[in-house]
């Protein structure tokens, strides 16, 4: 078998079972591509046959059951990133959404009010948290390194808030709809459950980068 397949076929066993953000992922395995690629060439140049250089760089490497963890747990941390930083966007729209269709449609007694006032102060709660998680994982780790459950806390803020959207939606529309505001309630249920489908999604991959690492 030729060099080049070795080391193809040592990245696609690594590439198995890695769950992260793409365009991550393939740098990792491009990376891991091109050391391999360089240490056969490095072992070639000095007499070694190719075919005996790839077996050595491969083992040198270490087999792919052994550095997968360390690769998916920069992965997690990646998507621990994409995902805060998503939360620190999406939720204070949603609270600024959510106050001024409040005023301009206000439904009988302040309903609408509250359940604006009691969801925003979730809201406004995971949002500071994912801004926290976002410049740790972003400028600020470059100085202190993120703490190691930091994508654990990150997957269970995401999948908090994917369920507090989902209630949201249902309760804001229904108030809106039973006060016949139905412009309000179509808007803000649209909105939210839109919201709620994204923040979801990112859940679900911080829970799949969570188990391929083994948490």
């Amino acid at each position: 078998m030729s060099a080049a397949r070795v080391v193809e076929g040592h990245v696609a066993a690594l590439a198995d079972g890695l769950h992260g953000p793409a365009r991550a992922r393939a740098r990792l395995l491009r990376e891991a591509h091109d050391g391999l690629t360089d240490a056969v060439a490095d072992l070639v140049g000095r007499g070694v046959p190719e075919g005996r250089a790839a077996e050595c760089a491969v083992r040198d490497f270490g087999a792919a059951d052994e550095v997968r963890p360390a690769f998916q747990a920069e992965l997690s941390l990646a998507q621990a990133r994409v995902t805060a930083r998503l939360l620190a966007l999406v939720l204070p729209a949603l609270i600024a959404c959510w106050y001024a269709a409040a005023v301009v449609a206000p439904a009988p007694g302040g309903a609408a009010g509250l359940l604006a006032v009691l969801l925003g102060t979730v809201a406004a709660g995971g949002a500071l948290l994912a801004a926290g998680a976002a410049a740790v994982t972003g400028a600020l780790g470059r100085v202190v390194a993120p703490p190691a459950r930091l994508p654990e806390a990150v997957a269970r803020t995401a999948t908090c808030m994917s369920v507090a959207l989902a209630v949201g939606a249902l309760s804001l529309t229904g108030v809106w709809a039973a006060s016949g505001e139905w412009a309000a309630a179509a808007a803000a249920g649209t909105l939210t459950l839109a919201s709620h489908a994204r923040v979801g999604a990112a859940a679900r991959a911080c829970r799949r980068c969570l188990a391929g690492a083994g948490r």
